[in-house]
């Protein structure tokens, strides 16, 4: 096992090794939608990109996550392993809604072994979620 310091530098040699390996400007929070964010997450046995709804309205809430519902086909097909989760429960016992695509390689963010197959998911997968929200923008914009 790692100390925690040794795990802190780790997490933050994963980061910062993605950035120079694949330097782009990401979407992520630029989406000018609040509460509505794409993530890069990875930890100690799993790595995704997502789609994270966490408008703190309620109703807008609801709203926007039924907007994409609506567009869900359209998105199966450009991203078939996509899974819509109406109640995804964060570490912090938050529940939000949240639209992702698991890598489904074995992962781990202390195996160095493991980086390189997850960045490249990273870069694919998400190019693809940005995509489609440049495409349907407007369209998930009406939800508010």
């Amino acid at each position: 096992m790692f100390s925690k310091e040794e795990a802190a530098q780790l997490r933050k040699l994963f980061w910062t090794s993605f950035g120079k390996s694949f330097p782009r400007k990401w979407l992520l929070y630029n989406t000018k939608i609040k509460g509505f964010a794409f993530k890069f997450v990875a930890d100690r046995k799993k790595a995704m990109v997502c789609l994270d709804i966490e408008h703190p309205e309620a109703i807008a809430n609801e709203l926007l996550f039924d907007q994409l519902l609506s567009l869900k086909t359209l998105l199966e097909n450009e991203m078939p392993d996509v899974i819509f989760d109406n109640s995804y429960e964060l570490e912090s016992g938050k529940q939000i809604h949240r639209i992702y695509v698991p890598f489904q390689q074995r992962f781990s963010i202390y195996n160095k072994n493991t980086w390189r197959d997850c960045y490249e998911f990273y870069v694919n997968e998400m190019s693809k979620f940005e995509l489609f929200f440049y495409e349907y923008e407007d369209f998930i914009k009406q939800a508010l």
